[in-house]
């Protein structure tokens, strides 16, 4: 049976931190790409971690490179290259140069690995699956943003704290686009089947989802030299995983949306089936009023982010 094989665009924490999480699943072999100027550090990073596979006794082929030629033929592409925001710098700023850099990669991927599923983890999120996609010329489906799944892992773990259980008894679901408009939905939020309106009052309940929507500013004040990359990389993996496995998961992804959800062609937060083709399935649920204009809040703020980038 053919080992799958998997690439990593970025070799900077998250990226690393996928491949970490990926030997360590056995889920295929893995190549590490980053840009020429930073030659020998993808390098390394792939060597040092396949030297730790004897003592974790995984079986994955590890490599690093600076150019795409070793990544042909890949199954699954994990997109995190890109450049964080920095002090002083506009969100315009900060689109365009990640719309470069996105589009340069989705390119290089269609050449060399036409019939990858690729998983964008770049940001600004929205916007940047949007660019892989157009830059790419794959199907819908091939084309998916990472986010949901770690805005709902962080949404769970607040929860177990909580409630002092364990995180594997939460079950959580949002939608809509990444950061501070995610629509954490508390109708479809419960802990060992139990809703979770049951179990936390309303106005702490509230306050959990806001520290939910802000997890990542929260780990970059406590860091202050840099970002999440532990649980960004282990929830692509998952992603990852299931498509490579055709596990049939049902996880929140930013999917291409037309009809679904009155979208109109845009890249969303929704709860999607995942399988070896990418997207297989979008499931749509029932809102209330209230969901509803927060998931519209958040489409079009997906939209101004979109309408930002120029290709």
């Amino acid at each position: 049976m053919r080992r799958a094989k998997i690439t990593i665009v970025g070799a900077g924490n998250v990226g690393a931190t996928a491949a970490h999480w990926a030997a360590s699943k056995e889920l295929g072999d893995i190549v590490l790409v980053d840009i020429p100027q930073v030659e020998g550090m993808p390098q390394g990073k792939a060597l040092d971690l396949y030297e730790s596979s004897p003592v974790e006794g995984f079986d994955a082929r590890i490599i690093g490179s600076t150019t795409y030629d070793p990544t042909k033929d890949s199954d699954v592409v994990i997109v995190t290259a890109g450049i964080a925001r920095k002090p002083g710098m506009s969100r315009d700023d900060l689109i365009a140069t990640n719309t470069n850099i996105v589009k340069q990669v989705a390119e290089n991927i269609a050449k060399t690995s036409p019939n990858a599923v690729m998983i964008v983890v770049s940001n600004p999120l929205d916007a940047m699956v949007y660019v892989a996609w157009k830059a790419s010329g794959f199907p819908t489906q091939r084309v998916i943003g990472q986010a949901g799944v770690l805005d709902t892992a962080r949404y769970r773990t607040f929860l177990a704290m909580e409630l002092g259980c364990s995180v594997e008894d939460v079950q959580a679901l949002l939608l809509g686009g990444h950061g501070d408009d995610m629509v954490p939905l508390k109708r479809y939020t419960s802990a060992g089947g139990i809703p979770i309106t049951q179990l936390i009052k309303p106005d702490r309940l509230d306050e959990i989802i806001k520290r939910a929507r802000t997890g990542g500013a929260e780990i970059v004040g406590l860091l202050k030299t840099g970002s999440a990359y532990y649980a960004p990389a282990a929830a692509t993996v998952q992603m990852a995983e299931a498509i490579i496995k055709d596990k049939k998961r049902i996880l929140p992804c930013a999917a291409y949306c037309d009809k679904e959800y009155n979208i109109g062609g845009y890249f969303v937060g929704v709860p999607a089936l995942l399988g070896t083709s990418g997207v297989e399935k979008i499931f749509e649920i029932d809102l209330d009023p209230e969901e509803r204009k927060m998931l519209q809040t958040s489409i079009d703020h997906v939209k101004e982010l979109v309408k930002s980038v120029k290709m």
